[in-house]
């Protein structure tokens, strides 16, 4: 029989974050980490971010079980070359007996099997998150919103019911939704907003994102917004209000505080009707039964928790399942900031005793 490790540490391998979490061998809590890495500009950013980790953790007994989404910046020609590229990296840094990829339906591989099979492995860290909640409650739907996706996945009887499995095919069914509460520009949730008693086009301009919007709302954790902003200006109230003003061809100076307030107020309805669209199209497939709950994760659950309130159901929080959890850093990220990080350490560490 397998003999438990002391640790074991997941990974979440992103285009814009690295996310650890590490789990002592009773599958509790021990760490939580996310550090910029913005893949797209090289790897090295990667090589850097897995040092920042393994300085914070300190040495020990520990294996690896690595998930991805990284493979689809356009460092890349193409997903399969980025995921080969980041298990080798990867194996780089560690024994390769050490490491497990995450390949989603086909489990837990070696290195050397997951990188022949990269389209299991690509982009596959939802299916983690949403197969540790169907080995823990009867059903429902997991909505993962992180800094610029958010994933709307449907569990029952122990299963994944998912019907998309590839990032195209989970587009198409509405599963996966391009919209998060940090990097998403304000430009991809409306066409016009109201200001000043008009109806305005907002700009077609990368001028400023969801954390402007959610920083004037009061409801971004302040260690959600780790990347630059918009502008590279600062990331106080006043440069977002002048990013939102920009938007619409205007200074921030035009109106008075409480108008940018409520433009930002505005817009995140927009973002959360978008995905209570999509989780009604989801529900209407009449296979979860009308109490089946919400259960939120990522650094945007608050607008999980909005969402479920509005379809009249019960909320549940991802971290539940990690419960005698380590308390988080003030001001860090918690369990269900990194889920996927989370699952799929459990996930090894369940397969391994």
């Amino acid at each position: 029989m397998p003999v438990p490790h002391e640790r074991w540490l997941g990974w979440d391998l992103g285009g814009a974050h690295l996310k650890v979490v590490a789990l002592d061998a009773r599958g509790q809590s021990e760490a939580v980490l996310q550090v910029a890495c913005p893949l797209w500009q090289g790897l090295d950013h990667l090589d850097t971010a897995i040092e920042r980790v393994l300085g914070s953790l300190g040495a020990r007994a520990t294996r690896h079980a690595v998930t991805m989404t990284g493979e689809l910046t356009d460092l890349f020609e193409d997903r399969a070359t980025g995921v080969r590229a980041l298990i080798e990296r990867m194996q780089r840094r560690f024994p390769a007996e050490e490491v497990r990829i995450y390949a989603g339906r086909a489990g837990l591989l070696a290195p050397a099997a997951a990188a022949a099979a990269p389209d299991q492995v690509a982009s596959a860290n939802w299916m983690a998150s949403a197969s540790l909640a169907a080995r823990h409650f009867p059903e429902g739907v997991l909505v993962d919103i992180g800094s610029t996706t958010s994933d709307l996945v449907p569990f029952h009887g122990g299963q994944v019911s998912a019907r998309g499995y590839h990032d195209h095919e989970r587009l198409a069914a509405g599963e996966l939704v391009y919209s998060g509460v940090v990097r998403t520009p304000v430009m991809a949730l409306a066409g016009r907003v109201p200001f000043g008693g008009h109806w305005v086009a907002l700009m077609a301009e990368h001028f400023a994102t969801t954390a402007d919007i959610y920083r004037l709302t009061g409801e971004l954790p302040a260690h959600a917004d780790l990347m630059p902003s918009a502008d590279g200006r600062p990331k106080t109230s006043a440069a977002s209000a002048g990013r939102l003003a920009r938007m619409l061809g205007l200074d921030a100076a035009a109106a008075a505080p409480a108008a940018w307030e409520r433009l930002a107020a505005h817009l995140a309805e927009a973002q959360l009707r978008t995905l209570a669209e999509a989780c009604d199209c989801l529900l209407s497939r009449g296979e979860l039964a009308a109490d089946a709950p919400i259960l939120g994760a990522g650094v945007g659950r608050f607008l999980a928790r909005r969402l479920a309130a509005r379809l009249g159901r019960a909320y549940l929080g991802f971290g539940a399942l990690f419960e005698g959890q380590a308390p988080g850093t003030p001001d860090g990220p918690e369990v269900a900031d990194c889920a996927p990080a989370a699952a799929v350490a459990r996930l090894a560490l369940e397969e391994s005793t």
